[in-house]
Parts: structure tokens; sequence; C-alpha cells
């Protein structure tokens, strides 16, 4: 049997132990013209092997058989046989201790995440503290309101670390599961266990929802005197909340300074262009095709909590589905109001974000002090279109733009001018009155 000739030959290059305990415990269970199928015993398994001995085992088989490609899968733990010697021993370079970890979603990973200016920070701190890098400092501290993705992120770390580093202890857990787990073991004078699976045996620690632990003041003990020791061992902590550690309420000032021992960053609301983006993604992970008008709409009205995005594109789905017809904006606007609420009156901001994505400039671009023309003519425009489409005040849609009154009068001039003299600017800004009349 190839699978045999090629444990044959690996025996040869492997040092004795490590082909007992990696090498012996495969089982081959598929092998035909194409592939050699190799079951390991866990994910963590897999995980290790694919990264340090699965190029050696491909090259023997291809010295073999050249044809086939060697796969590595999963297996039920029944379905292995594990040989005593290597179900006594640990595995190489694992120490003592494993991880714990809270279900993870299964879409939760960097992959699925939509990056965009109110995120980017935190993204790449979670990024780096997954390789390990000392850019963001021993503790990150991540806050943010209710959907924008703190959640997202943690199991995203979890997820990598899982999947590319087997040896190393990962504990992730909500600050109250840690609070409950300690009441347990004090409840039955097993504080020294507790005490030895965070302190001794953890590499890394993830703790959402800190902000619940107010008021409980041993917990928060407890978790600052961790917080100490790791940091001190060179180990890495993320921890989240809703909100800035100087704004949490009922919370010690040495834990408080423990938890900014590293990077603070809080995740905003995505702008109009990233939830654009948001609602592409959704809509065609749930294989829902909407019109651009109707991405735009559901964009302009559906801010913050990112969930309620997904919510809406799955009603849409649903209803669509039910009634077996086309998705038109009647659709749209009744499921959003049903998730958001009636709409509201129109604000020059609002009608600025609306411009920011149809010219694919930022809002905050539209308020800076740039007079490049590509930024200009869009701040313009959205003053133009404020005026005619809201009650504001000429000093209220220039606040909106960092401007005073003078300069929405000479926008409003400058628009209305060359919607005489340009055809295609007329029948751009037209196009734009329209779907402000949509928002």
């Amino acid at each position: 049997m190839v699978w045999q000739k090629i444990k044959e030959s690996l025996r040869d290059v492997l040092a004795e132990n490590m082909y007992t305990l990696w090498i012996e415990p495969l089982e081959c269970v598929q092998c035909d013209d194409e592939s050699i199928r190799l079951a390991c015993p866990d994910r963590f398994y897999r995980a290790h092997l694919t990264q340090n001995h699965l190029s050696l085992i491909q090259e023997q088989a291809n010295a073999i058989d050249g044809t086939r490609k060697v796969v590595l899968c999963e297996a039920r733990q029944k379905a292995l046989p594990v040989s005593s010697q290597a179900s006594q021993l640990r595995l190489p370079h694992i120490p003592a201790g494993g991880s714990s970890v809270r279900a993870l979603h299964p879409r939760y990973t960097f992959d699925e995440f939509m990056e965009g200016d109110s995120n980017l920070l935190a993204l790449s701190a979670c990024k780096s503290m997954v390789v390990g890098t000392d850019a963001v400092g021993p503790c990150l501290y991540i806050n943010s309101s209710t959907g924008l993705g703190k959640s997202h992120l943690t199991h995203a770390v979890a997820h990598q670390i899982l999947a590319t580093s087997p040896a190393a202890r990962l504990h992730y857990l909500t600050a109250q599961q840690f609070s409950a787990e300690m009441v347990r073991e004090i409840q039955t004078n097993s504080m020294d266990r507790f005490k030895r699976k965070y302190h001794d045996h953890c590499d890394i620690l993830l703790v959402e929802d800190v902000h619940s632990l107010t008021g409980k003041k041993k917990t928060q003990e407890e978790l600052n005197e961790l917080l100490d020791s790791l940091i001190k061992g060179g180990k890495r902590v993320i921890l989240t909340a809703n909100s800035a550690p100087r704004d949490l309420s009922g919370i010690d000032e040495e834990f408080r300074s423990r938890m900014t021992s590293g990077l603070v960053t809080t995740i905003q609301e995505p702008d109009i262009l990233t939830r654009n983006r948001i609602v592409h993604k959704k809509a065609a992970s749930h294989g829902l095709l909407l019109d651009e008008d109707l991405i735009a709409y559901l964009a302009q009205h559906i801010k913050g909590d990112v969930r309620q995005i997904e919510s809406a594109i799955l009603a849409i789905r649903a209803k669509s589905t039910l009634m077996g017809g086309e998705i038109e904006m009647a659709l749209v606007r009744e499921v959003v109001e049903g998730i958001v609420g009636p709409p509201k009156n129109l604000t020059a901001m609002m009608i600025g974000e609306f411009v920011s994505s149809q010219f694919n400039v930022s809002v905050q671009d539209m308020q800076s002090r740039t007079r490049k023309k590509a930024i200009v003519f869009p701040r313009q425009v959205a003053m133009y279109l404020s005026r005619a489409h809201t009650q504001q005040s000429l000093a209220d849609i220039g606040k909106a733009f960092g401007r005073d009154h003078a300069t929405v009068l000479h926008a409003i001039k400058v628009v209305t001018d060359r919607i005489v003299r340009d055809l295609s600017v007329s029948a751009q800004v037209e196009v734009l009155n329209k779907k402000v009349k949509q928002i």
C-alpha cells in the first residue's frame, strides 16, 4: 500500500519519538489516483502537522508516487486508534495545560471582517497580537457600542491562534464567565487550581465585556492580579468593553490603570462608504441581488449596529421569497422602518454622507480645508442639495461642513451656474436630486 511505503520512508528520516508522536497515529482513510487522505486525531494535531511536517510527508509521497497529493483531515476520536505510547505523551512543544475557548462563530474571521477607517486600528492591533509582536504593548483594550465588531475581532483572533498556533494556551471568556468560575472555585476551596490555570497555564487571555464587572470588587482584584502576572511574564491580553477605561464606573483605579498598560482603541460607527461595502458583502453572502439604489438606501438608513444590516438583508430575502416578487424600494423601506423606525427629517449631515458615497470621498474630506477640485465640487453639491431638501438655515448647513453661511451661498451659486452651462453637471445633479428624495 502506498501509505505504508510512505510511512516506512518517513521512519528513516525522522527521529523515533517524532515518528511515534506525529506519523504513527495517522490513518489513511482514502487513497486514489489523485490524493491520499490522512485522518488526524483533532484540529490541533492537524494544524501542527500542517505547519511542521506536511511538506516532508508530501516530499516522501512524491518520491514514491508523484501523482498524488497528501490531504489532512480531522477524524472522530473513536475512528482513529492512537498508540498507547503516543497517548501517554504530551505533543512536542506543547506545554502543560490547554486552551479553554467559548463557542466561536464560524464566520467571525479576519477574512470576513469588513475593514474601514472606523476600525482599522483595532483590526491591525488584533492581527499584531496574533503574531505576538510588541507593536501595541502586552495589553490591547478595545471599546465600542454594541454591534460594531468587538466580538468579531476577538473571535477572529481565537480562530487564527487555534489554526496556526495550537501549542499556544488560549483562554477566551466573558468577564461574567470569569467571575462565575472564580466564585465556584472559592466555594469548593479550589482557588489554587484556578490560579494555576490562568497564571501558570495561559499564554493569551481574551476577556470580553469588562464593563460587566462594575461593583464586583473581588473579581476586579483577581483579574487585576492576573493581568499583572501575565503582562510581567510577557503574555498577551485582549480586553473589550462598551466604554473607554476612563468612562467605566465602579472600577478600581489600580485595575483601570492596568487595563491601559497597552493600546486603548475605539471602534467608531462605520462611515457610509464602509456601510455600502458591508451591505454589498452581506447581500452577496446570503445570495441576494440588490440594485445599487437599494444598497445605497440600506447603507444610508441603517447606521451603528452592523448586525442590523444583516437582519435587514435576511428580512428582505424572506419577504421577497414569500411574496414571490422582485425586490422593490417599497419592500426595502418597510424592512428598514421595522428595524430603525420611521424615517427622520433630512439634515445636511445626512445629505453630506449620501453625497460622499456618490463621489467616493469621505465626509471628513468635505469638512476639511482642502481646495482640491475632487473635494470642492462634492462639497458644493452637498450644500446645494441641503438647501433644496432640508429646512435648515444657511448657517446650520455651513456648520455641517465646517463653513459659514457665505460659503454656502457661494456654493449654491456655483452649482446653479454649472447646471445652466454644463449638461453633464445638470444631469448629474438631477440624478442626485431623485436619489435624495428616496432617502
